[in-house]
């Protein structure tokens, strides 16, 4: 035992100035991440108060968030978020990946061009989604109705609940497929190119190819995407925040913006709390079993 604490001992002297470039980054990751998220942990069992002295109330926050009937729709809205546009953005990232991947003239504007969206800004982007799917001035209503005649009255885009999340599950499509397709690209590179060549000799067509090497070497790349797509959809708001606020009638609420609510408009910061444990839980348990089930290792 003696032995092991003097070679530990040693170890640590000789990396001591490594440690040292560590500790600003350790302290700072300690701070603003490792810290607010104990203080969060500690306010979901208090009715947190910014004043007055806050009581402690156990479960309690946890148990509201089980009762409120606002929760199972936003938990609702957010796992449909989900089903819809994690699909769409990897579907839709691959196609785009698949033809940037071939000697294309221009390629690499074309590739810019697609991932323009990603580095715009959520507020940006939401603004004008709203403006383009208003009910009266948008620009889609306008051509659905005006030039192609396809629909004989303006559409209410942003009344309904429906609509309104359509809209934003384009918008979430929309913005994270150049994400999707860089991801890919880095995939599809790394396959060896005289897989494809010794298919080809052997016969094999450009659907065999990709159903049989593409695919099964792009596992990996899909699972990778399925969990961190998945985190990103549990973690929309700026779009629902912008374009609906939650309404009509808290009907498109989803988590983030529902926890948003109730600790900044109605100051029920311990509620907030909880719910954004209750959803760490859930991306957690959600994201663990994906990679569990689907992760494989690669066999050329």
């Amino acid at each position: 035992m003696l032995k092991k604490l003097r070679n530990l001992g040693s170890e640590v002297s000789k990396k001591k100035g490594v440690y040292l470039f560590l500790v600003p980054g350790f302290l700072f990751f300690a701070t603003f991440a490792v810290y607010p998220l104990l203080f969060s942990l500690r306010m979901s069992f208090l009715d947190w108060k910014v004043i007055q002295k806050s009581a402690f109330v156990g479960l309690q926050n946890y148990i509201r968030a089980f009762h409120d009937p606002i929760v199972g729709i936003a938990f609702r809205n957010t796992i449909l978020y989900g089903i819809i546009t994690v699909p769409g953005q990897m579907v839709l990232g691959l196609g785009a990946a698949l033809l940037l991947n071939r000697r294309l003239r221009g390629r690499v504007v074309f590739r810019a061009i697609y991932y323009l969206p990603v580095v715009t800004s959520w507020v940006v982007v939401a603004l004008i989604f709203k403006y383009i799917f208003n009910d009266q001035a948008g620009v889609i209503n306008y051509l659905l109705k005006d030039v192609f005649h396809i629909i004989p009255h303006y559409i209410g885009w942003l009344i309904e609940p429906w609509t309104a999340l359509f809209v934003v599950m384009a918008l979430g499509i929309w913005k994270g497929i150049g994400w999707s397709m860089v991801i890919f690209l880095a995939g599809l590179q790394s396959i060896p190119h005289e897989l494809y060549e010794a298919a080809g000799i052997d016969g094999a067509s450009s659907l065999q190819q990709f159903r049989k090497i593409t695919v099964p070497l792009l596992r990996s790349t899909l699972v990778f995407l399925l969990i961190m797509l998945g985190i990103g959809s549990f973690n929309v708001f700026i779009s629902i925040y912008v374009i609906t606020h939650g309404g009509p009638f808290n009907q498109t609420q989803v988590v983030l913006s529902w926890m948003y609510t109730q600790s900044f408009d109605y100051l029920h910061f311990g509620y907030g709390a909880a719910l954004s444990w209750i959803l760490f839980a859930v991306i957690f348990i959600a994201s663990f079993l994906q990679y569990k089930y689907l992760h494989h290792k690669i066999q050329y």
